[in-house]
């Protein structure tokens, strides 16, 4: 009974220290700032070729007949087309590939802002194309577009977990997604006709992207870098507290320096790892393994094929054509609201729930969806429950799968592991968008509306693997997480740790003296092993 007191008086105190370091205001704007130069610029280029493809289509076509005395032929003008749409995932995949030794060299919040140059010179070359008279210009720019997407969908998500408290770091994390749909909503309201979706205007579109390319550039650099990075990789203890200080908005930080260094006495080493020593550590099998189904199934549920049929159901149902544009702004506002909406209960619901529930929506409104479609002729009122089920299945996707799987590539793996593991992430993420893009025209004409029980059998068996093997992560330290794997991994915590650096020969307690000595002294004084 002694110890209630003091038990409820020890409650109160975490609430209050928890409440302390939940938002600060560097770290809101870090992770505003870093959003808007990052995954913004993804959502807005996925959506913003859209509205003008026919004026993009028509100066191909003038181009073509200017250079040769002939107009292009209809294949060939498709195949322009979807080199220019598809493009960008190839760019993705370049981007991310060479991220991990450019987050290694630069820091994570310095690749942020040295990734804008990729932004700036894709969005010069796309908005001077027409004036060039080059549509070479336009599809360049596409793949450096690219570039700066596979970089940021990486380097963002390993910035916003190392920076945020772990109370919170599923919320942070959701807003890369938040900022992803506002992207695709700020495109589709642009190429309005009113703004910029007419023939002398379209070029505009580009020259938007360098306004949040150069808003990061200016305020990101005098934000800090990741406190993770700075005491783990670069053993600079001053700095990493003066950055945690800020992050978390208190001057004691020595409970968070001590959980940094924690981690590190668990990997012995910080020495970062690469792809081939990753995937051949026995220690994180498991995680690469649910990395891959989400970044996979994250691209592959179906959320494209929404697009592609989205015009032709709108149509169906006895809207305008002139109209359609604007309805469509629907399932961007849906889009955004539910991402935000998961960024506010991912805390309190965990990962496991949403992801799990938003893959078993979507399998029950793809469904529905294929009935309606297949019956729409038969029944007048079908097309609009058509409408409903889009609707619905971007709701699902955004609430859960939309974001969740960054923030779980950022939560799986220890630091040293991290850089690695966004890398494969973002090849996975890179290379089912282009399979999307290559194989969905044919999918779509070999089972026409019965294509989304394709996809609808992807979400049940991303859903069914997340449900027996993803642990709930809210809430949990990187090494918690870990520990939570090692039983799956089928190793002791002895030989978990002993995995992160197989073959080293150094031991433990000389690894971790040179460590500790030099990050107490803010530099490195000696190298680690």
């Amino acid at each position: 009974m002694e110890n209630k007191p003091q038990s409820n008086g020890m409650m109160k105190e975490n609430n209050a220290v928890k409440k302390k370091v939940n938002w600060s205001g560097s770290l809101v704007l870090a992770s505003l700032t870093g959003a808007l130069g990052s995954s913004f610029l993804y959502g807005y280029n996925l959506s913003v070729v859209n509205a003008p493809a026919g004026f993009i289509k028509k100066f191909y076509n003038e181009t073509w007949e200017r250079r040769y005395g002939f107009s292009v032929d209809e294949g060939t003008l498709t195949l322009l087309w979807s080199i220019t749409v598809s493009i960008f995932a190839i760019g993705g995949l370049v981007g991310a590939i060479i991220v991990t030794p450019i987050v290694k060299f630069f820091g994570r919040k310095c690749t942020l802002v040295v990734n804008n140059v990729f932004a700036v010179a894709a969005a010069l070359l796309m908005s001077l194309s027409l004036l060039a008279g080059s549509f070479e210009m336009l599809i360049l720019g596409r793949i450096i577009m690219g570039v700066d997407a596979g970089i940021s969908l990486s380097a963002l998500p390993m910035y916003l977990s190392e920076i945020s408290p772990k109370e919170i770091r599923g919320s942070l994390g959701q807003v890369t997604a938040i900022f992803i749909c506002i992207g695709v909503f700020t495109g589709q309201v642009l190429g309005l006709p009113e703004i910029f979706g007419q023939e002398s205007r379209w070029p505009f579109l580009f020259v938007a992207i360098i306004v949040p390319s150069l808003i990061q550039a200016v305020i990101l650099p005098f934000l800090p870098e990741s406190p993770r990075y700075l005491l783990l990789e670069k053993h600079n203890r001053t700095k990493a507290e003066k950055a945690f200080q800020r992050f978390l908005g208190k001057d004691d930080v020595s409970h968070e320096i001590e959980e940094v260094l924690a981690e590190s006495r668990v990997q012995r080493n910080t020495k970062l790892v690469s792809i081939v020593q990753l995937l051949r550590m026995r220690a994180v099998r498991w995680q690469i393994i649910t990395v891959v189904v989400t970044m996979g199934c994250y691209q592959l549920c179906g959320l494209n094929a929404i697009w592609y049929y989205t015009n032709n159901i709108f149509s169906e149902s006895g809207i305008n054509r002139e109209t359609i544009p604007y309805v469509t702004l629907s399932t961007g506002a849906v889009e955004t609201l539910a991402a935000v909406c998961s960024g506010l209960v991912i805390e309190r619901l965990g990962r496991r729930p949403l992801l799990i529930g938003g893959f078993g929506s979507m399998i029950v409104f793809f469904a529905v969806l294929t009935v309606s479609l297949t019956l729409q002729n038969t029944v007048h009122w079908l097309p609009y429950l058509s409408i409903v089920c889009i609707l619905a299945i971007i709701a699902s996707f955004c609430i859960g799968p939309g974001g969740i799987p960054f923030v779980l590539t950022g939560e799986l793996f220890q630091q040293s592991q991290r850089p690695a593991a966004f890398m494969i992430a973002g090849t996975v993420n890179w290379l089912s968008n282009f399979a999307v893009g290559l194989l969905f025209p044919f999918i779509q004409a070999g089972l026409q509306t019965y294509c989304f029980l394709v996809f609808a059998g992807i979400c049940f068996a991303g859903a069914t693997y997340l449900f027996f093997v993803l642990p709930e992560t809210k809430n949990k330290t990187f090494n918690e997480i870990s520990q939570a794997f090692a039983k799956r991994n089928k190793v002791t915590l002895e030989m978990q740790e002993m995995n992160h650096y197989p073959g080293e020969g150094k031991s433990s307690e000389g690894q971790e003296s040179n460590f500790t000595s030099s990050v107490d002294n803010g530099e490195t004084k000696k190298g680690i092993v």
